[in-house]
């Protein structure tokens, strides 16, 4: 055995006289580990590996981490990863956010569009709502009047011929109601639907500025009220031209009613798809400045790409409409109808019963008007977004006009093709100045 300094005889040819011990060497040799000293035993073996606890067969292991996709952090947190881009907040300059609208927006944002600027829109509202009312209410009470003058006499005035109320009184104020709904009502959907467009990018205008806006689209807006009118009213008149043809030939009761229950539902189904498909048609014409047969025909090319869900959201909102008036105009029509029942035809009694039914349905139609003409107002809007991504021109304009600090009247050009740049929904820079 070699001390370490020499060769041993057992080396094998061609290696190196000088070679370590072998592992464990003697005490003295020069190749010990440092800080062993002579005589110090080896270390001990590592103990063997321990096999991990098993886990119950009931146990479920953890589920894996999940990495949300949209996370702007890496997949186990800390700093986002390179080359993140954090999406834009939606640009909200005023009543809507700036993209493709949803119900929630469309709804919120006509209830904002009240909000905005009340004393426009519920005033102009309030002063259409009771030309429409006045009418129906002195119609309502004259009518209360004499049953309650019928009812004071007993049951023995119920036995024969029921009251004779006139022809005027049961027909006229309903035909003059809805003779002075339709210009009313016209002309403010046009006015609202102008304040709107300003809305949009947070600006607001005076109730002399509307109507100056808005007074020259107003024959534009007779003629698609009216177009809207004839188209509903035509199939009507020929439904009852059949159902009074069928009943002079001395047809079965069977036949008239069936062939009564398929025109209904055929009438149903046609109005529906009337209204809804003409229901941009009113925004078309104010905004962007068309006549009534284009305003006809811009509304069927918007809404041909979404008919359903502009069907739903204007079925919504006229049921929405009709239960808010319900509820407001339901506790003054019974007051007023307990006046005129009770009064018997007084003079007294009948004009607190008309002004009681009146001051319910202005109130109602105060809120439902503008409520209405803004959802119609912001499904243009929406359909314009998503069928001509009108929603870049928006933005556009709305950083220009936060850069400028304030919304220009201008703004109200870019509702108009003809004077955007670059046509409608192409995305082309505006100058708000």
């Amino acid at each position: 055995m070699s001390d370490g300094h020499g060769s041993t005889p057992d080396t094998p040819p061609g290696w190196a006289p000088n070679q370590p011990p072998p592992y464990g060497d003697a005490p003295g040799s020069p190749w010990t580990a440092p800080g062993a000293g002579p005589g110090t035993p080896p270390a001990p073996p590592p103990p063997p590996p321990q096999s991990p606890p098993r886990r119950p067969q009931d146990e479920q292991p953890p589920p894996p981490y999940q990495h949300h996709p949209h996370s702007p952090y890496g997949p186990y947190g800390g700093q986002p990863p390179y080359g993140y881009r954090p999406q834009p907040p939606v640009l909200r300059p005023g009543i809507i956010p700036l993209r493709p609208l949803g119900l929630g927006d469309i709804l919120d944002g006509a209830i904002k569009l009240i909000r905005s600027n009340p004393k426009a829109v519920l005033g102009l509202s309030a002063i259409a709502a009771a030309l429409s009312a006045i009418p129906v209410a002195i119609g309502q009470a004259i009518t209360l009047g004499r049953m309650g003058t019928v009812l004071s006499r007993g049951p023995a005035a119920l036995e024969g011929s029921p009251p004779q109320v006139g022809f005027l009184a049961e027909y006229g104020a309903p035909l003059a109601s809805y003779a002075v709904q339709f210009v009313a009502v016209t002309m403010l959907t046009g006015v609202l639907t102008r304040i709107l467009g300003r809305a949009v990018f947070g600006g607001r205008m005076t109730v002399g500025e509307a109507w100056r806006l808005t007074r020259g689209r107003v024959p534009a807006l007779f003629g698609v009220v009216l177009a809207q009118v004839l188209l509903l009213l035509i199939p009507l008149a020929v439904a009852v031209g059949v159902i009074y043809t069928l009943v002079t030939v001395g047809a079965d009761i069977g036949v008239v009613v069936g062939v009564g229950v398929l025109l209904t539902l055929a009438l149903l189904a046609y109005s529906l798809s009337v209204a809804t498909v003409l229901a941009l048609a009113a925004p078309a014409t104010v905004l962007e400045r068309r006549g009534a047969i284009a305003s006809l025909s811009r509304s069927w090319h918007l809404v041909k790409g979404g008919f359903w869900r502009t069907l739903g959201i204007w079925l919504l909102t006229q049921i929405i409409a009709i239960l808010v008036a319900m509820v407001l105009s339901i506790p003054f029509t019974i007051a007023g109808g307990v006046v005129g029942v009770l009064g018997q035809e007084t003079v007294g009694s009948q004009i607190g019963a008309a002004v009681l039914i009146a001051i319910g349905g202005t109130i109602a139609a105060m809120i439902t008007y503008p409520f209405q003409a803004g959802v119609n107002g912001l499904l243009y809007a929406d359909r314009r977004m998503r069928a001509e991504a009108f929603d870049l021109v928006l933005q556009t304009a709305a950083i220009e006009q936060q850069r400028q600090g304030w919304v220009h009247a201008t703004a109200d050009d870019l509702w108009d093709p003809s004077a955007t740049p670059g046509g409608p929904g192409r995305g082309a820079p505006w100058s708000g100045s």
